[in-house]
């Protein structure tokens, strides 16, 4: 295995509840109400629509707003990746990952392990350069029990319920994740924030048609068939750690590019271009008494030169 390297889920497709669409000259991503499945194919005018983007809109009133899915691991954070992500803009390559703990950032001298303090306390963020970045990979079909589409987001509402569904769903199925009959589903809230307009984001429920107990009872029956056909469940979600571990960014070069085009646009009159060793003092929190008795240094130290 190539070190630095990190070995993901094997990707079909994609889900998206959005796309990017040209206004004015700019590319722009723009949000939708709906589910769109995409294969890896971009084309001038957008990515290539998957095959099961129509098949799953069959008796859901042309919008597709659930999609019945599985798991590939037990352990939830091996589906559910989310941390804290900054992107060049310019460039797309990935500059630094944390968990408002640590992070790994790549400096001039190479990738080091840092402090991370959150974007609301870090210099590097400015800009809303970091934000939270959550990707899920997921099962849709019986053709490739290994491979998965993956969804991508942003958004604090999706990351926060897809966390906290993942891992109520394994305590209470006894481990059983990759085993349970699930459904991604589409939800709608509005906020001040909105002034009223809907957002979207997105869910994870039993599958529809099925209560929790039943739900339960097929993850039961899954596993053991699973288990005498010689399937080693524990095994795999080992292997998927080992991979994800192997390399300090997940996401690959050649595809940070229509990420950060999609998730992390560039906002007028903010900085795109990111200085990757900002002076110590930059990254510390000041009270607002420090600041102004900064200012009043530097002002009296400019006075003095001239």
């Amino acid at each position: 295995m190539l070190k630095g390297l990190a070995i993901t889920p094997p990707i079909l497709g994609r889900i998206s509840i959005g796309k990017v669409v040209e206004k004015n000259g700019k590319r722009l991503p723009e949000k939708d109400d709906q589910f769109t499945l995409t294969s890896q194919v971009q084309s001038r005018d957008g990515w290539l629509l998957h095959p099961l983007n129509e098949e799953l809109r069959n008796g859901q009133d042309g919008k597709l707003r659930s999609i019945p899915i599985r798991l590939l691991f037990n352990e939830p954070d091996l589906n559910f990746r989310a941390d804290y992500s900054l992107f060049d803009r310019n460039t797309g390559r990935p500059l630094c990952v944390g968990n408002g703990e640590t992070c790994k950032r790549l400096t001039k001298d190479g990738i080091q392990s840092l402090p991370c303090p959150s974007p609301d306390g870090c210099s590097l963020a400015q800009g809303n350069a970091c934000k939270p970045y959550g990707r899920l990979n997921v099962v849709i079909g019986d053709d490739d029990p290994l491979g998965s589409f993956v969804f991508r987001t942003t958004g604090y509402n999706s990351i926060r319920t897809l966390a906290a569904r993942l891992h109520y769903l394994q305590a209470i199925s006894g481990d059983r994740l990759a085993c349970l009959p699930l459904e991604l589903r589409l939800r709608g809230k509005s906020t001040r924030q909105s002034h009223g307009a809907p957002i979207f984001y997105v869910d994870i429920t039993v599958r529809s048609g099925l209560g929790m107990e039943e739900s339960l009872i097929a993850a039961k029956q899954l596993e053991e068939t699973r288990q005498a056909a010689g399937f080693d469940q524990s095994a795999l979600d080992q292997a998927a750690r080992r991979g994800f571990n192997n390399g300090a960014f997940e996401d690959s070069e050649e595809d940070t590019s229509a990420i950060v085009e999609e998730l992390f646009p560039v906002i007028e009159d903010q900085p795109s271009r990111i200085e990757l060793n900002p002076p110590l003092a930059a990254t510390a929190k000041f009270s607002l008494a420090q600041k102004l008795e900064s200012r009043a240094s530097q002002h009296k130290s400019r006075s003095s030169v001239q």
